[in-house]
């Protein structure tokens, strides 16, 4: 009986990595949905949308985007997680679901580590330090003297509560030190309409969203927070040489896939948007439109989620904020 068991637990054990190894070969069988967690339109919309055209061609099968809106991220999130792990639903993650929400929110049903497995990084999406005109500063060291010359009397706006910008904005409050009033609007938009308006005197928001502005002469940019110089603007400074060493912001992307989804799949999906972001066709249309494209692997991007992960979690504790 004993030797029975044991040549069906061998031949059980055999066949797992065999039907994993089967699974990759003929992986994808059939439409991958790459679900964005916000409406069509935006930054994350427009980059998922150029990588899943180039995927439907490297992969031989449909490759569409689902957009799934509502709670910060959370119910496309939330799809993905609750989706079988086979690889054909993903998630086309930015840095807030991944690790700004988790940092700043109790009332999230998902859990980065537990629910999700990374696929690969995609693209960064840095910010731009951009100042209303009537400001009488014309670089970040001028900025920092006219807010302490003038406590609370200078307002900077976000995307919203718990918002990447929000949180690169309070990033710079602590270490410069500075006394200022956070603004939070629905969206990139109505902000940025009233940064021109002067409602708001100054905002991080993505080269993306500011560079129309910047080109039309209607806001002014003091700095990239970026680690080098972007190739877009290259006469603008980054913030970390105008005086705050190793100071970076912005967005990112990344895709993620339920936990459970055999490797080899991960790692077949992995290697094909990192192929595609490493073709100078897609690189070309991404740096168009601002993004930075970042191929790294499942590992590259585990080390991301760790390391903004942590540094959110520290400026949460010093402002003490929690949004639910």
């Amino acid at each position: 009986m004993l030797k029975r068991l044991s040549r069906v637990f061998f031949a059980v054990s055999l066949a797992v990595p065999t039907a994993v190894a089967i699974a990759a070969d003929v992986y994808p069988s059939q439409p991958i949905n790459i679900v964005v967690a916000y409406p069509p339109g935006g930054s994350t919309d427009v980059a998922a949308r150029l990588l899943a055209q180039d995927l439907s061609k490297r992969l031989n099968q449909q490759v569409v985007v689902d957009n799934r809106s509502g709670a910060a991220g959370a119910v496309g999130t939330m799809n993905v997680v609750r989706a079988a792990a086979d690889g054909h639903t993903v998630l086309f993650a930015s840095s807030a679901e991944l690790t700004v929400a988790p940092a700043l929110r109790k009332s999230i049903t998902y859990d980065v580590d537990r629910d999700l497995v990374p696929v690969a990084m995609v693209a960064q999406v840095p910010f731009i330090l951009a100042v209303n005109n009537d400001l009488p500063v014309n670089s970040v060291q001028e900025l920092v003297a006219y807010v302490k010359a003038n406590p609370g009397k200078v307002n900077y706006s976000s995307f919203g509560n718990g918002t990447s910008n929000h949180m690169v904005g309070e990033s710079l409050k602590l270490e410069a030190n500075l006394d200022m009033e956070h603004v939070p609007y629905r969206g990139s938009a109505p902000s940025l309409q009233d940064l021109v308006g002067g409602q708001v005197q100054m905002t991080f928001d993505t080269i993306t969203a500011l560079m129309p502005l910047i080109e039309a002469g209607r806001v002014k940019p003091l700095a990239i927070a970026t680690a080098e110089r972007s190739a877009l603007v290259p006469n603008l400074p980054t913030v970390a040489e105008s005086g705050f060493p190793g100071f970076t912001g912005g967005t990112w992307f990344g895709v993620m896939a339920p936990r459970g989804t055999p490797p080899e799949v991960v790692e077949k999906l992995s290697f094909a948007i990192r192929d595609s972001l490493n073709s100078p066709e897609i690189a070309e249309q991404l740096s168009q439109r601002g993004f930075i494209p970042t191929p790294r692997d499942p590992a590259g991007l585990t080390e991301q989620i760790q390391k903004e992960s942590a540094r959110w979690k520290a400026v949460q504790e010093k402002i003490d904020l929690q949004l639910d």
